[in-house]
């Protein structure tokens, strides 16, 4: 045996580890919460399919037909599919990234939990505020005129179909960037914040000075 084994020996045997009397509780309920939670994904899963096709059968239902046969639907309907679309898109996605930033923020604020929950908190408000603020500006009441040539437009276009992807596709890019920044920014804010409180307060340093005069 070496001598760098010699002495770890020596100091694990001098420092024996007991087993925590509650070790066999706590892994019984993290492996039972564990199953709570893959249950709840997959009945929410099956629910959010369930109610997805409910959606495309009931338009496909109450979409009229033009005269060759082929489905004639109107714009309007198009457009308040996009808008559930982006709301569905806002209530599963928040709660995702929540879910998965909860432990980085408690790395980056370990010396301040309560101010890492509290950043959690204002981050969602944020993101909820984006995401209906979005929906408002992009939502139209009125076909626009730049998606058809043909007047007046009552059916839904392929420049329609253009702009409901592109409003789709823009609010995940605009999350995405303000998410990448939020894991970029988030360390130095939870560095700042423990420098902060680990600096002594002024009035307090002044009068330990002058309780120790020259």
């Amino acid at each position: 045996m070496s001598n760098l084994e010699d002495r770890l020996s020596r100091a694990l045997s001098d420092y024996p580890m007991e087993p925590s009397p509650d070790l066999f509780e706590r892994v019984v309920e993290s492996i039972e919460a564990d199953r709570v939670r893959r249950r709840s994904v997959l009945t929410w899963s099956l629910v959010g399919l369930l109610v997805l096709m409910l959606v495309v059968t009931a338009v496909l239902t109450l979409t009229p037909r033009a005269e060759n046969g082929a489905l004639a639907m109107p714009w309007w309907v198009l457009e308040v599919a996009t808008n559930l679309v982006l709301g569905a898109i806002a209530l599963w996605l928040g709660p995702f990234i929540k879910r998965f930033g909860r432990a980085y923020a408690a790395d980056v604020f370990h010396d301040n939990p309560l101010t890492g929950k509290s950043y959690i908190v204002l981050t969602d408000i944020v993101y909820y505020l984006i995401f209906s603020a979005y929906i408002l500006f992009t939502v139209r009441v009125a076909p626009s005129d730049g998606w058809s040539s043909i007047k007046p437009i009552e059916d839904v276009t392929a420049g329609q179909v253009t702009f409901e992807l592109m409003r789709i596709g823009g609010i995940l890019l605009i999350i995405g960037v303000l998410h990448g920044l939020n894991i970029v920014l988030m360390p130095v804010l939870g560095r700042l914040f423990s420098l902060n409180r680990r600096l002594p307060d002024p009035a307090i340093a002044g009068r330990r000075r002058n309780d120790y005069p020259e």
